[in-house]
């Protein structure tokens, strides 16, 4: 469907902005009660200074990034509320939260957009009503009535299993109190996730999703039995850094090497995934697509949601590309094989339970 509407800030008068689907309606994904997109978009990178480089004046073209994929049909967007570095905490809500009144689309698209935030193990959050309290911090941050998806950003099982509980059961009082529409949980292992599910249960609360860090350098056998379990409880595995960080954008050499942490990482893994970059390569000039388009891709056809994220509208668009299009069966094939054929892979998070 088309909707001929203002022209978006920063865009000239005499141009049309267009809410264009860049999928088909039956690609969408059961999210629980939610009807989501296939990609959604990550925020990590909005209001972190230290690792993205975030600059308030950058605010501008996110609006911009935003209002882009969301005439596109993307409506589900990944935050937390500890995204932000510094004073910047919770910047990230804030943003989406002011993106979405301003947002120059239909009413409609506006009213089937979807956050999904998550919330902090911080050390101080022990009781279920400090869990409660930092959903409603949430919602003020976005100006929201209800949270779409309110996540567990990561378990304290390894650490805290009293603090765990209160977790456990201050997300099922912030869904029993309406604040959240749906809940799910981050950072879980396949054994923890099982575990998380059945508590909730007896709550009667249904787990809607998982989200780890997924794509063609985080698949083996962990993450692989964490997707197995997903399906097997019927919840939605949302992909994040389904680029391994930019890794698999195709756009770094051991000679062009992005600046700070991710520099130094990217040193270390790439001499060890010359057989990937080579398939990723070879499949996007077969498929007049990018090597981010493909990389993403992959993981649509995976069966989980990938949530890359976008600092500017070039890295948007790109994007987008992924969308309205399927790799076949053997190039999913081919690019399974060549990541079991690299010699390193990313790291997985340092709070991801077994």
């Amino acid at each position: 469907m088309f909707f001929q509407l203002r022209a978006p800030p920063g865009s000239s008068s005499s141009s049309k902005f267009v809410e264009r689907p860049a999928f088909n309606k039956r690609e969408t994904v059961q999210l629980g009660s939610l009807e989501v997109s296939p990609m959604g978009l990550g925020t990590w990178a909005w209001g972190n200074q230290l690792l993205w480089g975030y600059q308030p004046d950058m605010d501008g073209e996110l609006q911009e990034v935003f209002n882009t994929v969301v005439a596109a049909g993307v409506n589900i967007f990944d935050t937390a509320d500890s995204y932000g570095t510094g004073a910047l905490n919770g910047r990230s809500e804030q943003l989406l939260g002011q993106f979405i009144r301003e947002y120059p689309g239909s009413e409609k698209t506006r009213s089937n957009l979807h956050i999904a935030t998550k919330f902090a193990a911080y050390p101080w959050r022990v009781t279920p009503g400090n869990i409660v309290a930092a959903c409603k911090g949430s919602l003020r941050r976005t100006g929201l009535e209800q949270i779409s998806l309110g996540q567990l950003h990561w378990s304290a099982a390894k650490y805290a299993p009293l603090q765990e509980w209160a977790l456990w059961n201050g997300l099922a009082d912030c869904y029993e109190q309406g604040l959240v529409a749906e809940v799910g949980v981050s950072n879980y292992g396949a054994k923890e996730l099982r575990r998380v599910a059945r508590d909730f249960e007896k709550r009667g609360v249904q787990l809607a999703s998982a989200q780890v860090q997924y794509s063609l350098l985080s698949a083996g056998p962990a993450q692989s039995s964490i997707k197995a379990v997903a399906d097997d409880l019927g919840i939605v595995l949302i992909a994040y850094s389904p680029l391994a960080l930019g890794l698999l954008t195709g756009k770094y050499s051991t000679d062009n090497l992005p600046k700070g942490p991710r520099g130094s990482l990217f040193k270390q893994l790439l001499p060890g995934i010359a057989p990937l970059t080579a398939a990723l390569a070879a499949v996007a000039a077969s498929r007049r697509k990018t090597v981010s388009q493909v990389a993403i891709n992959w993981c649509i056809c995976k069966g989980t949601v990938p949530i890359p994220g976008a600092k500017d509208l070039a890295q948007a668009r790109e994007n987008l590309g992924a969308l309205g299009w399927r790799l076949s069966s053997g190039e999913v094939a081919e690019l399974d094989a060549a990541a079991a054929r690299c010699s390193s892979s990313m790291v997985q998070n340092i709070f991801q339970t077994s």
